[in-house]
């Protein structure tokens, strides 16, 4: 429990605490809370399929309190537990690193995620998902574009309607099971028609959080609008959720309806992967470029996990850690190029490579690592799930591989435009030290992920095996 039980203290802490002392105490803090997932991490026998931290079975109306996690969760929270210093880190320059209020919602959007991922009780799923959007929802209207209320209302009521339709999925199981507990869940036996009707609710809720196409109009203008911070843990935090989800809840839940259901997910993530990367071709805002890249390459995460084989989720899970890592570098030079210049526009960038070195060097190699270039962490993940989608349909294949040659051309055109060419600026402060630090620790991760990540696939197995071994039969 001291998993959740620390950022709690911490986010009370901040609201009482000077603000002189609000850096130091978040970053070191946030520290902690990433020594104590690796003291799990390290201390977890993965072939053991759930450790419960906490367990409290007779409540009302079929409720349990019971939190644990399996190796699949476990790396969940370590990515969120080791991506929350990245963001205060990156901040550390920034106004917003002394301003308590902030670092407070910081810390309680870090409670609601590691609620989500040691959740084992569906209500209490639920209550966790639920919690997450209100700490982003404030530092979004607080600390965002005074312009964007109509945004952040489109943002709530997507997110909202699609909370409702995993609630009421979750009741119909409940009903079915008289309880909530995970394992009562998972053993509820469902007509297909039934199964499928369930899994909809489910794939609402997710399908907006990842975004997957067609339900991703909120994510470029919501993106743009948020403060870096909020971007970051939208992008690199957020929307893993729904992936877990997916992977954790619905799949193995709705059994009975994958069959059904297979199709229709894959042709939209299919569809969101070409639709993501031509749209981000066409901007000249990198900010939004990099919104619109992002769904392009959810599309291809979410298509593999309906794949429901543990080779694609292996691929996943790397292209998960993968994903969130180059998110926080990527919107980190966004915010980098907004702040320097007052201008996230392409046309108006151009040959700061030249003013800047070390920032060049540094988002040059951010710029790789979303290319999936060889002994990179992308390019393990999306060569297993592009040969998994190739497996299950050649079509599906050649759209997954499309996103590697359009994301070569939009990601490229970015780098070229906003570094290379005549310089548009007399001035550019290179990087700071703390911005220095957040590209080193993030290029060097992605590095070691690419060339041990079998560690990683061998340490997730157990559950995944666990998860995809979850038929109607069962």
């Amino acid at each position: 429990m001291e998993l959740l039980i620390l950022p709690l203290i911490l986010g009370l802490v901040m609201l009482i605490l000077p603000s002189g002392w609000c850096k130091l105490v978040g970053g070191l803090g946030s520290l902690a809370s990433l020594g104590i997932a690796s003291y799990h991490l390290m201390g977890f026998d993965p072939l053991t399929q759930v450790v419960m931290s906490s367990s409290i079975d007779k409540m009302a109306f079929g409720l349990t309190l019971n939190f644990g996690y399996d190796s699949l969760g476990l790396v969940m929270i370590m990515l969120t537990n080791a991506i929350i210093p990245l963001i205060l880190l990156s901040n550390w320059n920034r106004e917003l690193a002394g301003n308590k209020l902030f670092t407070a919602l910081v810390f309680f959007m870090q409670l609601g995620l590691l609620g989500v991922f040691t959740a084992q009780d569906g209500i209490m799923f639920y209550i966790f998902w639920e919690f997450t959007l209100l700490p982003i929802f404030l530092i979004l209207y607080w600390f965002g574009a005074k312009e964007n209320n109509k945004v952040l209302f489109k943002f709530f009521i997507y997110t909202l309607v699609g909370s409702l339709a995993m609630l009421l999925s979750f009741i119909a199981l409940g009903i079915n099971a008289q309880s909530f507990a995970y394992q009562d869940l998972v053993n509820v036996q469902l007509s297909q028609k039934m199964a499928c009707w369930v899994m909809s609710g489910f794939l609402l809720a997710f399908a907006i959080k990842i975004p997957l196409f067609p339900f991703h109009t909120w994510q470029p203008a919501t993106y743009t609008s948020s403060p870096m911070a909020g971007t970051m843990l939208l992008s690199a935090l957020m929307l893993k959720m729904a992936l877990y989800g997916m992977m954790k809840w619905m799949l193995p839940l709705t059994s009975e309806g994958i069959e059904v259901m297979k199709w229709p997910v894959i042709i939209l993530g299919a569809i969101g992967i070409v639709y993501g990367a031509v749209i981000a071709i066409k901007q000249n805002d990198i900010k939004t470029l990099f919104a619109f890249a992002s769904i392009s390459h959810l599309g291809l995460i979410a298509a593999g996990i309906m794949v429901f084989n543990t080779a694609a989720w292996s691929g996943a899970i790397i292209q998960i850690i993968n994903h969130s890592l180059i998110s926080i570098g990527l919107f980190l030079a966004a915010d980098i190029l907004e702040k320097r210049t007052g201008t996230r526009k392409l046309d108006e960038l151009g040959g700061i490579a030249k003013i800047a070195p070390r920032f060049g060097f540094w988002f040059a190699a951010i710029v790789f690592a979303a290319l999936s270039i060889p002994f990179s962490a992308g390019f393990i993940g999306e060569f297993i799930l592009i040969k998994e989608l190739f497996s299950f349909h050649v079509l599906i294949g050649i759209l997954a591989v499309s996103s590697l040659i359009l994301g070569a051309v939009y990601m490229l055109r970015s780098y070229q435009l906003s570094m290379f060419g005549p310089p548009k600026l007399t001035s550019f402060q290179d990087l700071t030290w703390n911005e220095t630090a957040v590209f080193v620790v993030l290029s060097i991760s992605i590095l070691i992920i690419g060339l041990f990540s079998t560690y990683i696939i061998d340490y997730t197995a157990p559950a995944i095996r666990v998860l995809t071994a979850i038929t109607p039969t069962n």
